[in-house]
């Protein structure tokens, strides 16, 4: 089966730096590498990003985190998300670095750190506007007053997450410049009682494009790591500036992204179809002439998302032929027409290289390239180049 995503870690590497021309190499890079790099494959990932001079990884699970001390990671990893008690012993084995929000989760880990004799770094997570994870705004001081004074705790970091900060509507540019002045004020009561915050964060990949104001001492990029913009420059009316202390404002250069992935295929089998005709599952399409169909052996439990039936095409030898009928779980059809230049074995690309990005495809069945990339299978192949 040559259903394989590949991987061009030349363009990873050229987004990782675009970003750090972006907001200037004094700032520090936390790559998220979470949900396997999105899709991507984290230990290979996470390896480019030390070569490229990361900082630091997120990831979202503890699970995570010791799959890439396995895989002789060194680089400082941030847990975004909050584990399980019975995980923190794992937390400090594999010497992760947890985001805190609340006295119980901070008490357990101080009781741990000081059993064990040792002292772990975490990051306060303050909530401005997310929703989700984080302390409230007003009880950031007492937090941060509770890890200083522990033995077995140091405040490394401070952080916030934007909720809308990818989208250049009027309303949302207000919410995330009012997300921001919480999130300073916070951390400005956290330095006048004489605590170091540590390293002050809150910039995500929409931020990064379109937010200067939120790049503190450290961005987060995700998905615009893996070559994928939902905010554009261009959505703003005035040129974005870059302000920071000891600098005149200058006009920012447009950040070009390249998309990392793409999922290839092979044609396994051709088949005549006459007029009138069904294919797959359902019936949902029937040939309007004698032509010829590609089978193809990749379908939903590859990630090809069944919404896109009927909807995407494949690109073999440099032309675009339409998928016909419903993907199935590990197969799907394309139409070749009555003449087809294919021959089996040929190579089909479905998306990325030759073909429509994977934001392409997201746009098609209603969703965000990051679910496109995320949902390709374990069991597809990265060829890594």
């Amino acid at each position: 089966m040559r259903t394989r995503a590949i991987i061009h870690l030349d363009r990873f590497l050229g987004n990782f730096q675009a970003i750090q021309t972006r907001i200037g190499r004094g700032r520090l890079i936390c790559a998220a590498v979470k949900a396997d790099a999105y899709g991507h494959g984290a230990l290979q990932i996470a390896r480019a990003c030390q070569e490229a001079g990361a900082s630091c990884l997120a990831v979202a699970t503890v699970g995570e985190g010791r799959e890439l001390r396995a895989g002789g990671v060194k680089a400082p990893i941030l847990l975004l998300s909050q584990p399980h008690p019975c995980e923190i012993p794992a937390v400090f084995e594999a010497g992760l670095i947890p985001i805190v929000s609340d006295s119980e989760y901070i008490d357990a880990l101080e009781k741990y750190a000081s059993a064990a004799k040792t002292r772990l770094p975490v990051h306060l997570k303050i909530d401005t506007g997310m929703g989700r994870i984080g302390c409230p705004a007003e009880d950031a001081l007492d937090l941060a007053r509770r890890i200083a004074s522990g033995a077995g705790l140091e405040l490394a970091g401070t952080a916030t997450h934007l909720a809308v900060s990818d989208s250049a509507a009027g309303q949302d540019i207000a919410y995330t410049q009012a997300q921001l002045a919480r999130f300073k004020e916070a951390v400005d009561a956290i330095r006048a009682a004489g605590i170091d915050p540590g390293i002050v964060h809150a910039a995500n990949s929409g931020a990064v494009i379109l937010h200067p104001d939120a790049w503190l001492d450290m961005v987060r990029p995700g998905i615009l790591l893996y070559g994928y913009k939902l905010a554009e420059e261009a959505d703003l009316a005035a040129p974005l500036t870059i302000r920071t202390e000891g600098s005149s404002n200058g006009q920012i250069e447009p950040l070009i992204a390249e998309p990392v992935m793409e999922l290839r295929s092979t044609v396994v089998l051709i088949r005549k179809v006459k007029k009138g005709e069904s294919v797959s599952y359902g019936r949902t399409w029937i040939a309007d002439r004698d032509t010829n169909a590609a089978v193809l052996p990749v379908g939903y439990a590859d990630g090809f998302p069944r919404l896109a039936s009927n909807k995407w095409q494949a690109v073999i030898n440099g032309r675009t032929y339409p998928l016909a009928g419903r993907i199935c779980m590990d197969q799907c059809l394309v139409d070749l027409g009555p003449d087809p230049a294919v021959q089996r074995w040929d190579e089909a690309v479905i998306f990325g290289g030759a073909a429509q990005s994977a934001a392409a495809l997201a746009q098609a069945v209603g969703t965000i390239p990051y679910e496109i990339t995320c949902n390709i299978n374990k069991r597809v192949p990265r060829e890594y180049i």
